[in-house]
């Protein structure tokens, strides 16, 4: 090609580019920019409904089967977007086609979409990100948001797209942004927008819909607060979600609780004479008066054997969570850590949940999907209906730890009752949120306080609670 042409293909992918930013951040269409990418794309020859957002990319490759071919595989490599170089056997018409694609592709999936949302909305928007995702080579058989088992078509349940053979999940071109990328968590969160913003019972009630949500936070808030107007095929899918995320928290969580110590040494229960206890060392070291220099023997006349019994009494764990609109990220991943300590050996573990009632869920401790079920999110807290369920398990102050998940926006009467508990010896821990990003209010008046005693409150990451308690386990 020429220089002129070669300046004539840069300036029309620009102008398409140009286009493209002007809709992502103003939904108002720009003239002169419309106009000139409605000349470019017909003289691709390229159907104008192209650049129409309000048209899913199903729909544009049933109307027009040829450009399915166009999207697999669209976008290049990651170091070759680096070196910003487009690829080397394309000539200048065929980058100007890649960026009408390419353009279609990030409308469809990151213009905002004003109001409020349906479930077939949503459900359009899931497979533009999931035709976004092939394009990318990234088409692992997850969903658009890099959730397992979340995927569209036969990765749904078995059952077919719309798309059929041509359909995002059928296939990617095993090269881009693979699993890991920073692609994923941008498609949750917009998934997460677009389901706050539409009538979530419908699309629980609709199965297929209901396999393609991502379970987040966010949507496990939402049904957590809504669970009681559910009921037959809505309800199971609701608890198929929170089931679904309740098992991924708890993975994550495992493996930073790994495995915590049953307790000391208990030297006043004598060892018990097997060969496993046996005190190797021990013994050749007190035997050897016995030594024979002429049959060259250690004769032993004594064997010692190593203590292995642990106390006895259990470690108790009771754990008070605030279940206020405010603290559901707490109440999730507390109500999993605490089933978590409460499967290991010697540790007692109770929990308590809170708003201006007080409920007490230990006999679900074990199972934190049961007690997520038995919550109810909202309303005002008093603590001192916690205090007056958790008080009477106190038995033993010194071998017992209090965590009180709150933002401490509360009865200022608990202060009180903190401070009467840290006098008798309980290990008092309070929490002000434990959620992945750290992020949490908590009320100034109990912050300063509760450091005054020497207890100050946790605020940050959950693995901060995890350090705390694996402490006090040991």
């Amino acid at each position: 090609m020429t220089a002129p042409e070669v300046k004539a293909h840069e300036n029309r992918r620009q102008a398409l580019y140009w286009r493209l930013l002007a809709r992502l951040f103003d939904p108002e269409e720009q003239a002169s920019l419309e106009a000139a990418s409605v000349a470019i794309v017909d003289d691709l020859g390229l159907p104008a409904a192209l650049l129409d957002p309000s048209v899913s990319v199903d729909a544009l490759v049933q109307r027009f089967p040829d450009l399915a071919a166009g999207f697999d595989g669209l976008l290049p490599s990651p170091e070759a977007a680096a070196d910003g170089v487009p690829p080397a056997a394309e000539d200048g018409s065929e980058q100007v086609r890649r960026a009408a694609l390419v353009s279609k592709l990030l409308l469809n999936v990151f213009a905002a979409r004003p109001g409020n949302v349906t479930a077939a909305q949503l459900s359009e928007w899931q497979r533009d990100a999931g035709w976004l995702r092939r394009a990318l080579g990234d088409d692992g058989g997850a969903g658009a948001c890099g959730t397992p088992g979340t995927g569209t078509g036969a990765e749904a349940g078995g059952e077919g797209t719309d798309a059929g053979a041509t359909g995002p999940g059928s296939g990617g071109a095993g090269r881009g942004l693979g699993p890991g990328t920073g692609l994923r968590p941008v498609l949750a969160e917009i998934e997460g927008d677009l389901v706050r913003r539409m009538q979530l019972r419908e699309v629980l009630s609709d199965n297929r819909l209901a396999r393609r949500l991502t379970p987040s936070m966010s949507l496990i808030e939402q049904l957590l607060r809504d669970k009681a107007n559910l009921s037959g095929v809505a309800l199971a899918n609701a608890k198929a979600l929170i089931r679904r995320f309740v098992d991924e928290v708890a993975e994550v969580l495992r493996t930073q609780v790994q495995q915590s110590s049953a307790g000391t040494i208990d030297r006043s229960v004598p060892p018990k004479r097997v060969f496993r206890n046996l005190d190797l060392e021990r013994t050749i070291w007190k035997n050897l008066t016995n030594w024979s220099p002429e049959d060259e023997r250690l004769y032993v006349d004594r064997l010692f054997y190593k203590h292995t019994a642990k106390r006895t009494t259990p470690a108790k764990m009771i754990v008070v969570v605030d279940q206020s609109g405010s603290m559901v990220d707490s109440m999730v991943n507390c109500t999993i850590l605490a089933s978590i300590f409460a499967g290991l050996p010697k540790v007692d573990v109770h929990l308590v949940a809170y708003d201006t009632r007080a409920l007490d869920l230990t006999p679900w401790v074990h199972d934190p999907f049961e007690v997520l079920l038995r919550t109810t999110l909202g309303g005002g807290t008093d603590g001192t209906a916690a205090m007056a369920l958790a008080r009477p398990k106190i038995t033993d102050p010194r071998d017992t730890v209090l965590v009180w998940i709150s933002d401490f926006y509360d009865n200022r009467a608990l202060m009180t009752d903190f401070e009467a508990l840290h006098r008798s010896g309980v290990k008092l821990i309070p929490v002000g949120s434990v959620n992945g990003s750290g992020q949490g209010m908590v009320d100034g008046w109990f912050r300063d306080r509760l450091k005054s005693l020497g207890t100050p409150v946790i605020s940050g990451h959950i693995r901060k609670l995890v350090v705390e308690l694996k402490t006090f386990l040991a």
